[in-house]
């Protein structure tokens, strides 16, 4: 069982910056590939950034360039880092964490962090 904590949303104006943290608990988080979803009103979840317990990443096509997504497993934290920000990026922000193998599948979810980016 994990338990994931977000923070760090807010209001930020147009080009603005944001960093948000998922704090995990209750198991090993550095086995986990982590992840960020966001969801906007009326609109599917989708994936802005994940990151393996490897380290390798990946991005939406949407917010290279702009975001990073990083993780302590020291902390076990996971973070994204939010630059330039635009109107577009506003959004419920969910940190992820999954594990899979051949036997095992693991999901779970943090409740989300709001942003919203307007002037």
């Amino acid at each position: 069982q994990v338990q994931l904590v977000e923070s760090g949303g807010g209001l930020v104006q147009p080009g603005g910056s944001l960093r948000l943290s998922c704090a995990a608990s209750g198991s090993i988080f550095s086995i986990y590939t982590m992840s960020w979803y966001r969801q906007a009103p009326g609109e599917q979840r989708e994936l802005v950034a994940a990151i393996t317990r490897g380290g390798s990443t990946n991005y939406a096509d949407s917010v290279k360039g702009r975001f990073t997504i990083s993780r302590d497993n020291a902390k076990n934290t996971v973070y994204l880092q939010m630059n330039s920000l635009r109107p577009e990026d506003t959004a419920l922000y969910y940190c992820n964490a999954h594990y899979s193998d051949a036997v095992l599948d693991y999901e779970y979810w943090g409740q989300g962090t709001q942003v919203t980016v307007s002037s």
